[in-house]
Formats: C-alpha cells, structure tokens, sequence
C-alpha cells in the first residue's frame, strides 16, 4: 500500500470533504487499469476482442494487455494505452484535411489517435522536445500507419515562431504534478510536493502561451494532464481565458465514468464546470483532466521572433524530383503490390533527399529550421542501380489487402523479429511482405526460397 504524503491527503480531505477523500485514497491502492486500442487505419483485425471488456466511451478499445512482442502490436494493429489518455485525443475531433499539433506528443499514443481521425488528409504535426522520447514518438506513429505526420522535437516556443496562426485544433497533453498516476507509477509519489505542482503550473503557462500563438482565429484548444490538481486544471483554464479571452467549450463524451470541473476551486466561472475529471473511484482508469477551448475570431496572439530567426535566409532547394530511372527502379518494387490512397501518386509526390525517397507531408519543411525526425511517408532507399523499401512502406501496405505475403509460423515470427534469415515454400521471388497471424510484420526478400531479413536493426528483439 503506497503511503501518501500528508500534505496531499490535507489538500483533497479539505477539496472533497472527509468521505469522499477517503473513497479517493482508498481507489490509489487499487490495481492501475490496462487497454488497448484497434487501428482503423489497417485492414483488418484478426485479435478476438470481448465486448463486455469495452472501454467506456471509447471506439474499438478494450481493457486487457497485449505484449510488445504480439503479432498485433509489431504490426501497428493495436496500440497499449491507459483508459482514461485515449480521451484527450478523442475530444479532439479533427476533420480530414485539418492542421492538427499535438505539442508534447510522446510515446504517441493520442497522435496516433488524431492521425485515425484525419485519415491521412490534412496535416498532423508532433512535437516532444526529448530527443529520446522524440524516437519513440516517431517508432509508434511509422508502425501505425501514418502517412501525413512531420515529427519534430522542438520547444513550443521554437515551434511559435514557424508556425503563426496556423493550426485548426492543437493538443497539449501538458507536463504535470502525475497525481494521476499514483497507482500505475508509486514513483511519483515521492516527488510530489505543493511546490511541486506549483513549479509544473508555471511550466504549463510557459507552454500553453506558445500552443496559443500557433492558434488560428476560432481554433480550437484541448488541455489535458493526468493528475487531480486545481492549480494545474480549472486554475490554467481560467487563466487562459483570462489572458487570451478562450471560451470554455462543452465536451462530448459517451460514458457516465467522468466527473465536471469544479468553479470553486478556480475564479467562480460557471463555464468551468464543462470540463471534465475522471477520477479513479469510477473504475475507468488512472486520473485525467480535460478541457476544450475555442479562440475567439477576433484575437490574434503575436509570436515573438527571436533576432536570430530573422536573420535566416531560406534554404535552396536540393535536387529532389524523381529522374525517369529512378521512377523505373521504385516501380519495379511498388508496382507489385496494392498501393494505398496516400502513396497511389507516388511518381509525381515524392522527393529525394540523400538517396532516401519520401511523400512529404509538409513540403517546405527545409526552411523552417527545425529539428525534423520524419516528415511524411519514407517510401525506401536508392541504392546502386536497385531501390531498397522501408519499414514504414510496409506499414502503410498494411492499410489494404496485398497478395504478396508470406505468412509465418510462432517459430518463425520470433526468428524474423530476431533478424534471422529464413526458409520459405513461397515461390515468389523479390521483396515481399512478411505476416504472421495475417498482422503485417515488415518486408523480406525471397531467393532461392531463403527469406533475407528486413525487419529494421533498431526494432529487433
């Protein structure tokens, strides 16, 4: 039984009255919830799933694990994620065609949630500004299927001044206290302080006057943190709509599992209570705040050029068109399998830069000096007279039938997973696309009935 700190259980005995604050300290020493989410964005899904075991409110989610190593989450069928984080995403609702920022995006899993929403249409643009986290970031939404996502790692203000006025919703999954996590994470207890929360409310305000200025007039906000704390929910709330006159924005959501924002604890404003809270008495998962905010027509927040950003000059453009027998080398590979919506014009949409070929999703991207991970779909790699395809191709096939698939055994998968050639009956011969359970795995390449192994080296159990 995890110990709570003094100074927090005063705090919510004094927020909640005495009975409900202890049903709250009673619920942290229960078991942390786990779930799951099916990928719309691939073809089909071959995992049984139990619809008494539903995540409330959620669509194609249910409670349960599935290991890194399953057949469903290498191919990016599913994706592990605590109930109540699939929310933020969810309240959301881009539109296809949309310019959507989720700014502290890592590991992924409420970009991958947008990108369904979007339907490669428009543009998602992730941000983390930890390099390391940032690789993850990039890992999960490549294996998702994601084909119109510019992955950065950046500070929000880095992202402001490249990015005025320009997004229609963005997302701030924002640092915070982790009240929320408690019981999935009993670390976070002993960081937590009052000081603590205060420090993280400052960060959140630094955070969220960058998020505003890439706003375009009545774009839309969502602020989401996984702990309980006013300080850091129904206090930032008002503040934004204090400083940048943002109107509070009913929430829509199909599940009883929430409970509404508390005005008292913040200015009196009425609005607050269209937020929304989910606390772990109600069984849904861990502690997740939420508000949707929408910016007035009429304001427009100037983003502060530093000197140096004015100095740039734009970048000349490289040579990035396909020559005739660079289309002839890819079109030997592409040309046999069943090509998605989003890469079907590949001849006329992708680019080259240093031999790697790619349908950018933003295509000025080189003069916004930013710290790029990956921008669009990576088709492959040119190579002496050959074109060699890339795992994230592989990913995006993944989206409609194909016929060149050579379907392994366990045995086999773990083989593959591992790096290993293998054998095959298959009587194909050249790159095909490797499965297991019919979930899409990556790309091999048969001769001679020997599987070569492209599974990528940074991805290998």
């Amino acid at each position: 039984m995890p110990k709570l700190p003094e100074d927090f259980k005063e705090k919510y005995t004094r927020l909640l009255g005495k009975s409900r604050a202890q049903q709250f300290f009673n619920s942290i020493n229960d078991s942390p919830k786990s779930a799951f989410r099916f990928n719309s964005l691939k073809e089909n899904h071959c995992l049984s799933s139990d619809p008494k075991k539903e995540v409330s409110g959620i669509p194609q989610a249910y409670y349960g694990k599935i290991s890194g190593q399953d057949p469903a989450w290498v191919s990016g069928a599913v994706y592990s994620q605590e109930p109540t984080a699939m929310f933020p995403a969810l309240f959301v609702e881009a539109r296809p065609g949309q310019k959507v920022l989720d700014l502290c995006a890592a590991p992924g899993g409420k970009s991958t949630a947008i990108s369904e929403q979007l339907k490669g249409e428009g543009l998602l643009v992730a941000n983390e500004i930890s390099h390391t986290r940032a690789k993850v970031l990039r890992e999960n939404l490549e294996r998702w299927g994601t084909t119109n996502s510019l992955i950065v790692s950046e500070k929000p203000e880095k992202l402001a001044q490249c990015f005025p006025h320009y997004f229609d919703k963005i997302l701030v999954d924002a640092p915070c206290s982790g009240e929320g996590m408690f019981r999935k994470n009993p670390q976070a207890i002993k960081y937590w302080s009052q000081n603590y929360v205060l420090l993280c409310q400052e960060r959140q305000k630094e955070i969220l006057n960058a998020a505003i200025q890439m706003l375009k007039p009545e774009g839309e906000l969502v602020y989401s943190t996984c702990t309980y704390s006013p300080e850091e929910n129904e206090q930032i709330v008002s503040w934004l709509t204090q400083k940048f006159n943002l109107t509070i924005m009913p929430i829509a959501v199909k599940t009883h599992a929430i409970a509404h924002g508390h005005p008292e604890w913040a200015d009196n404003n009425p609005d607050l209570i269209k937020t929304v809270r989910f606390w772990p008495t109600a069984e849904l998962g861990e502690g997740q705040f939420a508000a949707k905010l929408k910016l007035s027509p009429n304001v427009v927040v100037q983003a502060k050029i530093s000197p140096n950003q004015k100095k740039k000059k734009k970048i000349r453009p490289q040579k990035e068109a396909l020559t005739k027998s660079e289309i002839q080398l890819i079109a030997e590979v592409l040309d046999k399998f069943s090509l998605p919506a989003a890469i079907k014009n590949w001849r006329l949409n992708s680019r080259v830069r240093n031999n790697h070929v790619f349908i950018p999703a933003l295509s000025d991207s080189a003069n916004l000096h930013l710290q790029i991970l990956a921008n669009g779909v990576e088709l492959g790699v040119l190579k002496k007279n050959r074109f060699e395809p890339g795992h994230q191709l592989a990913m995006v096939l993944a989206e409609q039938k194909q016929n060149r698939v050579v379907e392994l055994s366990r045995e086999s998968y773990l083989k593959y997973l591992h790096g290993e050639t293998l054998r095959t009956q298959a009587n194909e011969t050249g790159f095909v696309l490797v499965s297991c359970q019919n979930f899409i795995l990556g790309f091999g390449k048969i001769s001679n009935h020997i599987i070569k192994n492209y599974y990528p080296k940074g991805l290998r159990v």
